[in-house]
């Protein structure tokens, strides 16, 4: 995704959003590889918190700031960003189509969009996408990519790429970091002993931590699909 922003072209001092910045990990990455000026936004204040503490280098502190907001409703003036950058959080959003006209509205001529997101996979069965979609807090709507298409197109943005990363990204996670593998062990875990960790960490926190497991396990095997979206007005 970095490599992409690279090529892009962006000057150093560019103005970009992260939307669904989480504790500000990928936010601080685009200040510190590109020299933008970066605004992450977040709906929950604490992960604004977080992120803030996060930055709290006085050179970083400069180039970066946190507020709270959400995808459909940026903080910005029409015009005023040359990157919209959004990594897995369209999946948790149940208006699209105003999520995209707001990218739209605030990026300037010659500004680019980035969307990372996950979508259901043809292998992925109704049962398990309902309960998974259920306990990870996602619109069922938003993760049909037909859906995602409709809603840059009503937006008026132009797709100038269309990546589909197929399971390449988590194979290679897994020969990194051996990440995915880790997930299923703890996944193969949580379901030999429910009642174990139910007891120990409540219902809820137990479902949430298998789905999160699952979610990359899923990605992995092809359940789950992930695409990129490079966008920008037309």
């Amino acid at each position: 995704l970095y490599d992409l922003v690279g090529d892009f072209g962006l000057a150093p001092g560019s103005l970009a959003a992260d939307v669904g910045c989480g504790e500000g990990g990928h936010t601080i990455r685009l200040v510190e590889r590109f020299g933008f000026t970066v605004t992450g936004i977040d709906p929950v204040p604490r992960h604004i918190e977080l992120a803030t503490l996060a930055a709290d280098d006085p050179e970083l502190a400069r180039r970066v700031r946190f507020e709270l907001g959400s995808a459909e409703a940026l903080p910005f003036a029409n015009g005023s960003l040359d990157l919209v950058w959004c990594r897995d959080v369209l999946v948790h959003v149940a208006d699209l189509d105003r999520a995209y006209d707001e990218f739209q509205r605030v990026l300037r001529s010659g500004g680019r969009v980035l969307v990372y997101q996950m979508f259901a996979g043809d292998q992925l069965e109704p049962r398990e996408a309902e309960w998974l979609w259920d306990t990870m807090g996602v619109v069922p709507t938003s993760a049909d990519p037909g859906r995602a298409d409709a809603a840059i197109a009503s937006a008026g943005l132009r797709v100038d790429a269309r990546i589909e990363l197929g399971t390449e990204w988590g194979e290679w996670a897994e020969e990194q970091s051996g990440k995915s593998g880790r997930r299923l062990l703890y996944a193969a875990r949580l379901l030999r002993d429910p009642p174990r960790y139910i007891a120990e960490f409540g219902q809820a926190a137990y479902e949430i931590m298998l789905g999160d497991c699952l979610w990359s396990v899923y990605g992995m095997i092809g359940k789950l699909s992930r695409r990129v979206y490079v966008l920008s007005k037309s």
